[in-house]
């Protein structure tokens, strides 16, 4: 196939569509997404309180949100004067800003490409080139807005007067690290790109690989069918908890900053995964209030199914949720799946396509967050200002469930999906009348 001028009309003689994709295409689609996200991160940190930053510090709290939501990295320094101290660290992905914008520049890249079947390396990268250069143009301006420092008060007790004594007033920023948020935030635009390619029925290929898309591309729509459906249950959820129990503006906090964080770390829970981590101190994790009660221990804390049914029996309700949704995933996958694949093939292809979910859940998911003061080099100080949260999966415990999982779902949706007319049915049946 020759290569085609995405600025060229449709050739009429042949009746082929030609897709339209130069920069003003390009700017739409990083345009979209970006608003979007900094419209999502600017509601949940009005709704988690922040409108009452100070130095008018919001709009640049809004940048460093989206920035870390594509996986660039903020740093945040902290200095107590001669005499002090401070540390904070912090890693953790705002997933309901990074869903948003990944729904919308996933689709305004794929916009230009449908209706078509096949299309050529070089058309594909040069359409994927204009977004990326537009992307990192857009992270270099955040980037540079993204960058606040503070000054934060000890409080009116001992610890309070003595800082002000010592000018040890513990003074708190934030700023991009610019090279890294670039680096990161292309790999994370070109892992988008190629999972929309992978995932859209709809999108083209070059013809070398269009033999792969039977067997990648039906696991690929089904998981992430699955992913979304768990944070379509989480709103649902979400949203009877604050017209029952009440903490609307800290509910929705959560579902416009971390829904993502809490349903998709279920996920895995209901799978049979499990986790470790710590709270100490003021910080704390989300609702629900039973994560914050397993991991509230001096050590490390093993965090499943088992630990959380301690606190609350309904978690048990979470292995229920997953065997349905993953099962329905499974069936969603062998119904766009050809009637020639087998059922042992869907197993394997299951098997395959939910470990990596369940790997890239775990990688995203994790938390990280840590602030302490000293003073004199003695101990961490403030009270209420230092503490830490932490939150790591056990991997390979995951991948393993994940893998027993897809393999006996992945049979099952197989046998459901038989009564299920499916493409080659209609081929085959021809050729045998014949």
């Amino acid at each position: 196939m020759s290569d085609v001028s995405p600025d060229k009309p449709p050739d009429e003689s042949t009746g082929t569509r030609r897709a339209r994709h130069g920069w003003a295409e390009a700017l739409v689609a990083v345009l979209t997404g970006l608003i979007a996200m900094a419209v999502v991160a600017a509601l949940g940190l009005l709704a988690a309180g922040a409108a009452d930053l100070p130095d008018n510090a919001f709009p640049q709290v809004v940048a460093a949100v989206v920035v870390m939501a594509v996986g660039g990295s903020v740093d945040i320094k902290g200095d107590a004067g001669f005499l002090g101290d401070t540390k904070a660290d912090l890693t953790v992905l705002p997933l309901s800003v990074t869903l948003v914008g990944a729904l919308l520049v996933a689709a305004g890249f794929l916009r230009p490409l449908r209706h078509r079947a096949v299309a050529s390396a070089r058309e594909l990268a040069l359409w994927a080139t204009r977004v990326a250069v537009l992307w990192l143009l857009a992270l270099l301006g955040l980037s540079f807005l993204a960058r606040k420092r503070f000054t934060v008060g000890l409080g009116n007790g001992a610890i309070g007067d003595i800082g002000d004594l010592l000018g040890a007033s513990p003074k708190v920023g934030f700023e991009t690290d610019v090279p890294l948020t670039l680096l990161f935030g292309l790999l994370w635009l070109a892992g988008l790109l190629f999972l929309a390619l992978v995932v859209s029925r709809k999108a083209p290929l070059p013809a070398r690989l269009l033999r792969f898309q039977e067997s990648v591309r039906p696991a690929a729509f089904a998981m992430v069918v699955l992913l979304l459906a768990y944070v379509a249950l989480g709103i649902v959820v979400g949203l009877v908890v604050a017209v029952v129990k009440g903490h609307t503006a800290e509910t929705f906090a959560v579902i416009l900053l971390g829904l993502p964080n809490l349903v998709w770390l279920a996920f895995t829970l209901g799978l049979g995964a499990s986790w470790e981590g710590r709270v100490d101190g003021p910080f704390g994790l989300p609702m629900p209030h039973v994560l914050d009660q397993v991991l509230r221990t001096p050590d490390l804390a093993t965090l499943n199914l088992s630990t959380l049914a301690d606190y609350d029996g309904r978690v048990w309700w979470l292995l229920v949720v997953a065997a349905v949704l993953v099962l329905a995933a499974a069936f969603l996958m062998a119904a766009r799946s050809p009637a020639r694949v087998r059922a042992w093939q869907h197993a394997l292809h299951m098997a395959l396509a939910l470990a990596l979910t369940v790997l890239a859940v775990s990688l995203l998911a994790r938390i990280s967050a840590h602030y302490g003061l000293s003073l004199l080099g003695i101990g961490d100080l403030g009270g209420g200002l230092s503490g830490q949260v932490s939150l790591k999966p056990r991997l390979w415990t995951g991948l393993g469930f994940a893998v027993l999982w897809g393999l006996v779902a992945g049979f099952l949706g197989s046998l459901l999906a038989r009564r299920v007319r499916r493409r080659g049915e209609v081929e085959a049946e021809g050729s045998a009348s014949g």
